[in-house]
């Protein structure tokens, strides 16, 4: 794994400026050559590929205590996958459950998508079910909410999310506010997916973090996928949701493998996860930036700290109830996140805590963000504008401090 380590100082972290006292009141409980990373942290070759609170939570995806990373995961019942293959494995289970689930976007249909998370399936289930479009995201989107409306249950892939700028009015004005404006008459069951975040050089255009953009829609939910486990649990929920849901994707996760049960499993699109146990900080993340943080575990715990890491998952709602109870032991928050910084994921995370949980915090809550600067096209320069495992540890070591 200490190859993959990138290093850079461009990310800020920020202390907010609230007095903080131990006094605690009682609150009520509540190929271009590319590697295929294994969620036990190990690395082998890889393909090139351009709500319920009582259900149970997954913690298989990450060695829940930093010793059992070496486990191997060819011992685990089920079958391994590929994020992506899971993403279409989850996306066809739904498909032959129910014949109102259908696909629409561009080059989604015998091109099997530019990821291939719905390759074959338009072979299976024709060109009606699964349709190729024109290069018209506000159209398109707009056909989806459309057809949601008269009760089929459509996935509308972005086939990068930064075009989904193109159909923000249709996600906005219509999506997230058909079912209120028309007094509930309309339910709109539609799952709006794709892959965002900064890969490895596709320019400022292709890089788009649009977590940031959607969270202020009232009438959306919101949820980030970081393992093969999660985003076929995941996709599976979207899709059997009533209320509009964007799925977001990292375009650098879809090589990632892990074992997967081999019975059915649908996740809860409101649970955060639980990725490791620990007693001095709660680290929480999501999407690519939790394999950041769980690389800086390695070294926090060599230098003595037991990080707490949760994957939040669900970006709206927050799993409020997950986070409060670490919040209430560890007393320390970090919130690592590939959002900027301005409006961000983080911005809007930090503000709920100091809500509900000020009075469980020893120190104030650090964030480490993406710069507020168009993500460069040279490498060099783009990893200094994402934050690095480095980064992190020297957070957790001042925090703690």
């Amino acid at each position: 794994m200490a190859a993959t380590i990138l290093h850079g100082v461009g990310a800020t972290t920020a202390l907010s400026s609230i007095n903080y006292n131990n006094s605690r009141r009682s609150l009520p409980e509540r190929k271009r050559t590319s590697l295929v990373i294994q969620c036990d942290g190990s690395l082998s070759s890889g393909l090139n590929i351009s709500n319920n609170r009582g259900a149970k939570l997954s913690t298989n995806a990450v060695a829940t205590k930093q010793e059992n990373v070496t486990a191997s995961t060819t011992s685990k019942p089920g079958h391994e996958l590929l994020l992506f293959e899971a993403l279409r494995e989850g996306l066809e289970e739904e498909m032959e459950r129910d014949p109102h689930v259908c696909v629409m976007g561009e080059d989604v249909g015998h091109y099997g998508g530019s990821y291939k998370v719905t390759k074959g399936l338009a072979d299976k289930y024709g060109d009606l079910r699964v349709l190729d479009t024109p290069i018209a995201e506000n159209s398109f989107t707009g056909m989806g909410i459309g057809a949601a409306m008269t009760g089929l249950r459509p996935i509308v892939e972005g086939m990068n999310m930064g075009f989904l700028l193109l159909a923000f009015n249709q996600i906005s004005n219509n999506c997230g506010m058909l079912h209120y404006t028309s007094g509930g008459q309309f339910k709109i069951p539609i799952v709006i997916r794709g892959p965002g975040g900064v890969g490895r050089q596709l320019g400022a255009e292709h890089s788009q973090r649009l977590e940031s953009y959607f969270q202020s829609i009232p009438g959306i939910q919101m949820v980030a996928c970081s393992t093969p486990y999660n985003a076929k649990g995941l996709m599976k929920a979207a899709i059997r949701s009533d209320n509009p849901v964007i799925l977001f994707e990292h375009v650098l996760l879809y090589n990632l493998k892990e074992r997967i049960p081999d019975e059915e499993y649908v996740l809860s699109l409101e649970e955060a996860e639980m990725v490791r146990p620990g007693k001095h900080v709660t680290v929480l993340t999501y999407s690519r930036m939790r394999y950041h943080v769980m690389q800086a575990a390695k070294t926090l715990v060599n230098k003595g700290y037991d990080p707490e890491v949760i994957d939040i998952r669900s970006l709206k709602p927050f799993d409020l109830h997950t986070i409060g109870n670490s919040v209430k032991k560890t007393h320390h928050v970090l919130i690592v996140e590939e959002c900027m910084r301005t409006g961000g994921i983080g911005a809007s995370l930090t503000a709920s805590i100091n809500e509900h949980f000020h009075d469980y915090l020893d120190a104030p809550i650090v964030c480490l963000s993406s710069q507020d600067v168009p993500t460069p096209y040279a490498g060099a320069l783009e990893e200094w504008t994402v934050v690095q495992p480095a980064q992190i540890v020297a957070a957790v070591e001042q925090l703690c401090q």
